[in-house]
Formats: structure tokens, C-alpha cells, sequence
């Protein structure tokens, strides 16, 4: 039997990644998780900073990050300026000032093309989501698991998922371009 819940699945976790990208993004305001797309080369692998120390926002304009080990206070330091955050970190002992200053007219219109390209990878993924649905009913219909009827009936309920999808990742589009935008 088809299972639509497979595929509403699928969708939520293709927003839950675009949730993810946007809240890494720089908007001019502190957020911790503008650091979890960065990954600090220490101990033979990748591992993002948020296990390598504490990340705090103590004011509106700064994150600090209290490194748990010395050594990689330089890796994380390093890290940090190849991202494409444009964040300038201030060392200090153990302890990694990361000022966030303000977004740049250029810099919010580069932010709002990046959201742009975020959400259409989004909404292509929700989409070819929805096509792997639309084969696996055609293919059900074809070897008579499921009526002509059905088949037609659980295509409308993809298609209403992928519309309520779609159209969260645009709501999610524009209101993070007016973040950016007002600050």
C-alpha cells in the first residue's frame, strides 16, 4: 500500500535543512547558530564548533565562544574567517569574541540572493519529493495495487503537501529578508 506519510516526511525534513541554512545566516543581531554550518578540522575529522567549546551571546552584537581545549582555539580561530559569515574573531586566552558588525547595503543584498537560492533548492527537493510520489502511485496503479481513483485522489494529497510546503519556504523567504532588510 502507499504510504503519503513517507513523503510528508521527506518534505518536513527538506524544510528542517532550509531552517537550518537560514538561521546560520549573518543578519546583524547575535545568534549561535550562525556558527552551525562551520566545521573546525581538529581531532582527524570535521566537528562543529558547539563540541568544541561553549557558544554564548552575552550582548546583542557579540557571540562568545569559551574553547574547551587550548590547542584548538587557533583551528576554530582559523575556521571562523574562511567562512563566508565575514565575521573578524578577537582571541583571547580561551575565549573567542566573535563582534557581529552591521550588514552593509551590498553585503544584505548579496544575504537576500543567497535566502533566494536557499528556497529554490528547498522548494526542488519538495518538488522532485513529489514527482518520486506521483512514480510510485503510477507504478501502484499499473500493477492494479491501487484503483485509478486512488491513484488520482493520493496525487491531491502530494500536491497539497508540496503546496503547503512551497508555500512556507516563500512566507520563510520574505520574512527573513525583512530581517535582514530592518536591521
Amino acid at each position: 500500500m502507499f504510504s503519503e506519510d513517507i513523503y510528508k516526511t521527506k518534505m518536513s525534513k527538506a524544510l528542517e535543512v532550509f531552517n537550518k541554512e537560514l538561521s546560520s545566516l549573518r543578519t546583524g543581531r547575535a545568534n549561535a547558530n550562525m556558527l552551525d554550518l562551520i566545521k573546525v578540522d581538529v581531532y582527524g575529522q570535521k566537528m562543529p564548533i558547539n563540541q568544541l567549546g561553549t557558544i554564548t551571546t552575552p550582548e546583542s552584537r557579540v557571540i562568545n565562544i569559551q574553547v574547551w581545549d587550548l590547542n584548538n582555539v587557533n583551528l576554530i580561530d582559523s575556521s571562523i574567517k574562511k567562512s563566508d559569515l565575514g565575521l573578524n574573531p578577537q582571541i583571547d586566552g580561551q575565549l573567542i569574541r566573535l563582534p557581529i558588525p552591521n550588514l552593509s547595503e551590498e553585503r544584505r543584498t548579496e544575504m537576500k540572493k543567497m535566502i533566494k537560492t536557499m528556497g529554490e533548492k528547498c522548494k526542488v527537493s519538495v518538488r522532485n519529493i513529489r514527482r518520486e510520489a506521483n512514480d510510485e502511485l503510477k507504478n501502484k496503479q499499473k500493477s492494479k495495487e491501487i484503483s485509478e481513483d486512488d491513484e488520482i485522489k493520493l496525487g491531491r494529497v502530494i500536491q497539497n503537501y508540496t503546496d503547503q510546503n512551497i508555500k512556507i519556504v516563500d512566507e520563510k523567504i520574505i520574512s527573513k529578508e525583512k530581517e535582514i532588510m530592518t536591521i
